[in-house]
């Protein structure tokens, strides 16, 4: 029997999120006025260009992860504004290293000092965040994502001594 399991976490804006919608109006407003001040003309063709731009920005910073489990095979997929998606991570279980809490004693110097890390978590405090340490392509991976309880006891069917359910 096959087991399907998924879960959809929204991301959480953080400030660069913010910067960045901040910026792209603060340049069209800027774009617009000198139009407006030098080239009519260019104002009246250009505006509502700029005005779908901005939409555009603003749509691009609504992102919601995906995590399916399929018989111990983990996919990773981003939804952009619930209307575009594209995968991100796939890799069956019994590759990972280890699977824990972030907060857990398995969380080592070597997987925190891990230079290719992938966040695919929600950013909100007190989520319960965990991580699971890969190889990929010959170089080390963390992946941090919030599973839900059904995914951990998926995993622990196919990597029992891997899973570390323990704070």
């Amino acid at each position: 029997m096959d087991i399907f399991i998924e879960k959809i976490i929204k991301r959480q804006k953080k400030f660069l999120d913010f910067l960045i919608i901040g910026g792209a109006i603060a340049l069209a407003v800027l774009i617009a006025v000198f139009l407006f001040l030098n080239a009519f003309i260019l104002f009246i063709l250009f505006t509502p260009g700029l005005i779908f731009l901005i939409y555009y920005i603003i749509t691009l910073r609504n992102i919601e992860y995906e995590y399916a489990v399929t018989n111990g095979d983990l996919d990773i997929d981003i939804i952009i504004n619930q209307s575009k998606r594209k995968r991100l991570f796939s890799a069956s279980c019994k590759e990972f290293e280890a699977v824990a809490r972030v907060d857990s004693p398995q969380y080592t110097q070597k997987i925190k000092n891990c230079k290719n890390v992938k966040d695919y978590s929600s950013r909100k405090e007190g989520s319960e965040v965990w991580f699971a340490f890969t190889k990929q392509e010959g170089k080390d991976l963390v992946i941090l994502f919030e599973p839900s309880k059904k995914m951990i006891d998926n995993f622990t069917i196919y990597i029992p001594r891997k899973v570390h359910r323990d704070i």
